[in-house]
């Protein structure tokens, strides 16, 4: 009997290369497992873990690794890419806010929020990077920014005086410690801490301020057994 026609013709017979298309889609699912297992690892153990601890955990071989990202900076840049867009982001609203304590408290209640829920976001703000990454620069303004932020509304008469920029990182140390709590626990948590301590840094607090976000469920066992994150 003659063979029939196939009636699939975009299926490959045996030996054929997979199409142009179906390397694309590989390469950037394979791209996508690797970045997600660098900010996991990364986040856990530091930027200086061994990147094949980053390999084992996306299921590549190292060679794979070290050819899509040939150095740590490399790797650790395309990372945390999308952290440092979201800190330009909070930093860009911020000072578009025409109310200057606003703007300044809507910035830290989007990196205290994103603190306890992404832990890339904790090393971006709270961890060192290799000395071979240039972020200095980058952290130099992102200070320079928040200062800028600090000092307009401190001149608007939003915050007391001898408020002074390095309260900012007690602050973020102070939330970046609920991280360890799962989200439903740790969000709250870290609205109702920012919310206590920015009516203390207010230049006139209310009277009578406005009720505290509901109090999370935690107790003093969390100090010593901290949640499992999912």
């Amino acid at each position: 009997m003659p063979d029939q026609p196939s009636h699939n013709p975009a299926e490959h017979t045996t030996g054929e290369a997979p199409a142009p298309d179906a390397l694309r889609a590989d390469a950037r699912r394979n791209r996508e497992r690797v970045l997600e297992a660098a900010r996991e690892v990364f986040s856990a153990r530091g930027v200086d873990a061994p990147r094949s601890a980053v390999a084992r955990r996306a299921g590549v071989g190292v060679a794979t690794l070290y050819r899509r990202f040939p150095t740590r900076s490399s790797l650790v840049a395309a990372a945390f890419d999308d952290q440092l867009t979201v800190c330009a982001a909070a930093f860009d609203e911020a000072l578009a806010d025409p109310d200057p304590g606003h703007g300044l408290y809507t910035l830290l209640r989007k990196v205290c929020t994103t603190l306890v829920t992404d832990r890339g976001f904790e090393t971006v703000f709270m961890a060192g990077f290799p000395a071979s990454l240039d972020y200095d620069r980058e952290r130099a303004c992102a200070e320079e920014r928040l200062a800028h932020l600090v000092r307009r509304a401190r001149d608007a008469g939003r915050l007391r005086e001898d408020f002074s920029p390095a309260d900012i990182p007690l602050l973020l140390l102070a939330v970046s410690g609920l991280a360890s709590q799962p989200p439903e626990t740790a969000v709250p948590a870290a609205h109702r801490l920012l919310t206590y301590l920015f009516q203390s840094f207010q230049a006139d607090p209310p009277p009578r301020p406005a009720p505290l976000p509901p109090a999370p469920t935690l107790d003093l066992s969390g100090l010593h057994r901290p949640a499992e994150r999912p």
